[in-house]
């Protein structure tokens, strides 16, 4: 699709991949990027239009669909980490936290917007995964079994929308150089790449970004035999 003078959404946007996904969408001429954010405050840049919006608050994520309602593009950013809860003792909470941010949020902004993106010609939906959505881990369960469960619905999504003429696609990446990667030293790739495999998969229709290296080994062996 065309991002010159598209109208877009991204979520979780003050930082990161979002703050990334909404300064390339202005640099490929986007004509206006709403940047949702629990405070509105912290999305600095001037050039964007600050959008308070916390995914799991379903009147706030009403409002941003009545509000952005000429967005062409919607990103589902937003994540949580859900690191607190251990495989094997501990509270649930923060798993509970990653499953309402990183699956329900998606799931009720891409319901919420769907009629929009179907309004104003199909646009596209773009949800931003992880390698994590193919690899379960006891260091980090909860936010490995929300990237899978967002992976599922990402599918949903694609199959559900497909009459309205909507182009969904699915972000996969390992980690990235962000304050949410800064526990560890693993090799990682720039939000910025990520940002820019993602205008690539706009422009030319396609459905699946598999932004690094160890990403695409882990989606080629999904069929290998369980060890």
């Amino acid at each position: 699709m065309e991002i010159a003078g598209s109208v877009a959404l991204v979520t979780g946007a003050n930082r990161g991949i979002g703050r990334a996904l909404t300064r390339a969408l202005i640099d490929n001429g986007a004509a206006k990027v709403y940047a949702g954010a629990r405070d509105p405050a912290s999305v600095t840049d001037a050039d964007v239009t600050p959008m308070r919006l916390d995914v799991t608050k379903p009147d706030e994520v009403a409002s941003a669909a009545a509000t952005a309602d000429d967005v062409t593009i919607v990103i589902n950013n937003a994540g949580a980490g859900g690191t607190g809860t251990p495989l094997l003792d501990g509270s649930f909470d923060s798993a509970r936290e990653a499953m309402e941010v990183n699956y329900l949020g998606t799931w009720a902004v891409s319901r919420a917007f769907a009629p929009v993106l179907a309004r104003n010609g199909g646009g596209a939906l773009v949800n931003v995964l992880s390698l994590a959505s193919w690899v379960g881990r006891p260091t980090y369960p909860a936010y490995a079994a929300s990237k899978a469960a967002g992976w599922s619905l990402t599918n949903s999504f694609r199959d559900g929308l497909r009459d309205q003429g909507t182009l969904v696609i699915a972000v996969h990446a390992g980690f990235v150089d962000t304050e949410f990667s800064a526990w560890t030293d693993a090799p990682k790739i720039g939000a910025d790449d990520v940002a820019g495999q993602v205008m690539q998969a706009l422009a030319n229709g396609t459905p699946e970004v598999l932004a690094d290296e160890g990403t695409r080994k882990v989606k080629a062996g999904l069929s290998r035999a369980i060890q």
